[in-house]
């Protein structure tokens, strides 16, 4: 990284333009910086755009490669999800323009947990929404989501439900986020 914080592609990799979620490969050579690296995945500023670039493409950033946070809770003894896990791990996720996890934002709806019969474990059912609703990253949020929500131990099936009704709005916030983003 230079003095100024712009760092060189070091090859070509895949990135999502925000908000639009069109997708996109950046070239070898082109400058980028970095406005956040949060939730397994680099949000970069280039050619006078935000794009978020995916944790296993890290090294085309010269960095080591992100992964996903791994629940700290054990693995329950009847086989079943631990909900604390789940909750943990859905607070690993970011919206890529705001430094704030999707808990925090009040992005969740609802999140139910069911056990599954016969072969054990847990499906798990997110609502979610999206801070406003023409943006075009729905799709990979919710697909973020729903593979961390996999990575939970026994957490077999997951589903995630991008909605906006009701729509969202700056009340559904934590304290806290709205003290990160200076609403308080």
């Amino acid at each position: 990284m230079t003095e100024d914080g712009v760092l060189t592609l070091q090859r070509d990799c895949d990135a999502t333009l925000i908000p639009a979620g069109t997708k996109v490969e950046l070239q070898a050579g082109t400058p980028v910086t970095i406005t956040q690296a949060l939730g397994g995945s680099y949000t970069v500023a280039v050619h006078g755009n935000l794009a978020r670039i995916d944790g296993k493409d890290a090294d085309a950033l010269g960095l080591e490669a992100a992964g996903a946070a791994a629940p700290s809770a054990a693995p329950e003894a009847d086989g079943e999800a631990n909900e604390e896990a789940i909750w943990e791990q859905l607070r690993t996720c970011y919206d890529p323009e705001i430094p704030i996890n999707i808990v925090e934002l009040g992005l969740i709806y609802n999140c139910k947990t069911t056990a599954l019969e016969g072969n054990g474990g847990s499906r798990v059912e997110v609502t979610m929404t999206l801070t406003a609703p023409g943006c075009g990253m729905g799709d990979i949020l919710a697909e973020d989501v729903r593979q961390k929500l996999l990575s939970v131990p026994n957490v077999k099936e997951a589903q995630v439900e991008v909605v906006f009704d009701p729509p969202w709005d700056q009340s559904r916030m934590s304290e806290a986020a709205k003290l990160e983003v200076g609403l308080l």
